[in-house]
């Protein structure tokens, strides 16, 4: 049913919206979401159906476990190397400074709006929810910035950035909820900087193993599109699994060994013609994927709890969390120091183009079950509507009008 939506979506949004096909998709899927609600007022039962079969697919696990590792290999595969190694200092401090600033900043402004609008919230709760929307979401990002026009230095850093920053994302998640169940006296920094090791540069040495040990594969045998499209396949689902078994970062680990494959293999200009039929199956596997994930968001809204208080929070939250994205990426460009003339530019646009997705729903669906759980999950749905159809819609406007477009 997902895929016959996604499908008759797309047809609609190429036919007469013509906006990106991930917006125009998730706002067909919202409308959709919308009438259903509407019908459930004068038919209870119908509505109840519906719910059901909504609540069958386990959105978290289909994300993080299953889809996840193909989207992040596939965004991967055509991110130009030399480009990201060019702005890799920027890269890693919007990537581990920035999400650990944002965290703390959402986390404590959060605290106070929440319990200022009655809320009464623990402020570890709140730095989790600040660590789960801090990331930005790859998936989301590269998506967007298809159809932006954005300069490749620009490009290369808010890719980069939201590549990279899940791992950073995950251990101050984990970390942040080690404390909130079993308090601050029992927290230990050790403890930490042993999670980060083991998820994070883990994660990365492992999918550096991947990586080269596919193309070693891949190119020994690259007059055969069929056999090339399974291996990459297998180090995508296989590889994925394996690094949950070994405790190291996943998506740290497709992204590392995306890059590896799609430098090798796929982007260099001597790439022969059975590289450029494991490229098209990508890209088509990543469109696909795309356009079932983005639906399946849009149609979440049907189960999230009809409490308005909870609707008002989330809508005060989003002003708050652009807020602490601008900080976020203010600080790690005053570390820098390039005295770029258009630094301000640059700042705005990584701020309205750091965009949030499915990855922060489904970790605020991880959360511990506790009464405020529904309200972080309606807070952190009304964020990534908001950051995919307005930010995602208007980003590119913003880039021409600020004069950082290629064309």
């Amino acid at each position: 049913m997902v895929i016959g939506a996604a499908a008759l979506f797309s047809y609609i949004n190429h036919k007469f919206l013509k906006l990106p096909t991930t917006i125009g998709l998730m706002i067909m899927a919202l409308v959709l979401s919308g009438f259903l609600i509407v019908l459930g007022w004068f038919d209870k039962e119908a509505m109840m159906d519906t719910c059901r079969i909504v609540h069958v697919i386990d959105f978290r696990q289909l994300l993080m476990d299953v889809m996840l590792s193909f989207l992040l290999f596939a965004g991967a595969l055509h991110v130009n190397a030399k480009s990201l190694k060019a702005e890799r200092v920027s890269v890693f401090l919007f990537a581990t400074v920035g999400v650990l600033i944002s965290t703390f900043v959402v986390g404590y402004l959060s605290f106070w709006l929440l319990n200022a609008l009655g809320f009464d919230i623990a402020l570890t709760y709140t730095l989790l929810f600040g660590a789960l929307i801090s990331p930005t979401d790859p998936i989301a990002v590269l998506a967007i910035l298809k159809s932006s026009n954005v300069s490749k230095s620009l490009e290369t850093k808010i890719s980069g950035e939201s590549l990279f920053n899940d791992g950073v994302g995950v251990v101050v998640f984990l970390s942040i909820l080690m404390v909130h169940e079993h308090g601050v006296a029992n927290f230990e920094i050790s403890e930490t900087i042993k999670l980060f090791a083991e998820e994070a540069l883990g994660g990365i040495a492992y999918g550096a193993f991947l990586g080269y040990a596919g193309y070693r594969i891949l190119k020994s045998i690259e007059d055969d599109p069929k056999i090339e499209v399974l291996i990459t396949i297998a180090i995508a689902m296989g590889g994925y699994g394996l690094a949950s078994a070994i405790h190291v970062s996943g998506p740290l680990a497709m992204v590392v060994a995306g890059l590896i494959v799609g430098n090798k293999i796929i982007l260099p200009k001597k790439a022969g013609q059975s590289a450029h039929q494991l490229s098209l199956f990508w890209e088509m596997l990543d469109e696909i994927l795309n356009a079932v994930l983005f639906v399946l968001i849009g149609l979440e809204i049907i189960s999230l709890p009809d409490n308005l208080e909870f609707i008002v929070a989330g809508l005060l939250m989003i002003p708050l969390v652009l807020v602490s994205r601008l900080i976020s990426v203010a600080v790690p460009f005053s570390i820098m120091k390039k005295g770029e003339v258009s630094s301000s530019k640059t700042i705005a646009i990584l701020t309205w183009g750091g965009l949030r997705g499915g990855i922060s729903i489904a970790l605020a669906l991880s959360l511990p079950e506790s009464e405020l759980r529904n309200l972080m999950i309606v807070v952190t749905y009304a964020i990534v509507v908001f950051s995919i159809i307005i930010q995602g819609l208007t980003v590119g406007g913003l880039v021409k009008k600020l004069n950082l477009s290629t064309t």
